[in-house]
Parts: C-alpha cells; sequence; structure tokens
C-alpha cells in the first residue's frame, strides 16, 4: 500500500473515511467550498462521478474553509447543502485545511515538499488525479470545470491504463 491509502480521514459524518478502499481505484480529490463563485462545479463532479464510477474511478471532496471563509457551515449543515442542491453521492470528507502549518498530510502527500505536483492549493475546487497505486497523476486548477476536455482525457486514459492491467 501507498502512503497515500495509508491515510484515514473522517468522513462528513463523522466515520472513518480510510483512503484504503480507494486502492485500485481513480480518485480526484477536489478541495471544496458552498459558498464559493465555484461551486456549481459540485454538478459537474457528481456527473463525473456517475459517468465513471462503474469503470474504478470516484469523487472525493474535501470541504475547506481558507480561501474567503466560503465553507462556514457544520458537517450537517454541508451535507444538507450538498445532497439537496447537487445531488452528491460521492464520498466528503470533515473540513480539512489544505495549506499552511496545519495543513493535513493529505495534503502534504498532494501538494507538499516532494510532491509530483508542489504547491499551495490555491483556492476552492483544486483538483488531483490519484490513481489506484497512490501516485499522483495530474492537478487542475480550481477554474478547470469537471467537463473539461483535457480533465476527461486525463481520466480516460488513466482508467483506460488500469482497466488493462
Amino acid at each position: 500500500m501507498s502512503a497515500f491509502h495509508d491515510l484515514t480521514l473522517a468522513a462528513l459524518d463523522g466515520a472513518a473515511l480510510p483512503l484504503e478502499q480507494f486502492a485500485n481505484r481513480l480518485l480526484l480529490v477536489v478541495n471544496v467550498a458552498s459558498e464559493c463563485g465555484l461551486t456549481p462545479q459540485y454538478a459537474g463532479l457528481q456527473a463525473l462521478h456517475e459517468q465513471y464510477k462503474e469503470l474504478g474511478f470516484s469523487v472525493l471532496a474535501v470541504p475547506c474553509n481558507q480561501f474567503g471563509k466560503q465553507e462556514p457551515g457544520t458537517a450537517q449543515q454541508i451535507q444538507t447543502f450538498c445532497t439537496e442542491r447537487f445531488g452528491i453521492t460521492f464520498p466528503m470528507t470533515e473540513k480539512l485545511q489544505v495549506n499552511g502549518s496545519g495543513n493535513h498530510p493529505l495534503y502534504r502527500l498532494l501538494a507538499g515538499e516532494g510532491a509530483e505536483f508542489p504547491g499551495d492549493i490555491t483556492w476552492n475546487f483544486e483538483k488531483f488525479l490519484v490513481d489506484g497505486e497512490g501516485r499522483v497523476l495530474a492537478r487542475f486548477s480550481p477554474r478547470t470545470e469537471p467537463n473539461d476536455p483535457l480533465l476527461i482525457q486525463t481520466v480516460e486514459t488513466a482508467l483506460a491504463v488500469s482497466t488493462a492491467s
């Protein structure tokens, strides 16, 4: 197992969310916020999740309140908002810090020193594509929509590689 899959996070409902459940699956990790101009991306993330989940793909949403305090709600408020407004079915973690000295180990692996795509998270809805071995394959800017052709192509290529092996 990889260092990525060794992590266990807390889900939005407080239950343990071991990342080992995503071993051998392609995962798009996205820091999210409910009161951001990019929040409508939730709809595209859900569509992407639905389209590819049977092929071994999932979205993992990570609420974060570090950018403009755009995720001020409680876990229950976030869950209700995402379910009622966007019909979200993919897993969501508790709120995490993605930058700074208190950033979560998940983000140290994704973007910290020595990472494949290092550097601070720039805003809500930054995306990391992680393969089933825990390797970060790509990093996409917050403004990259879930239906962006390059993002789709990268997902499809990674899925083709993982299903061919």
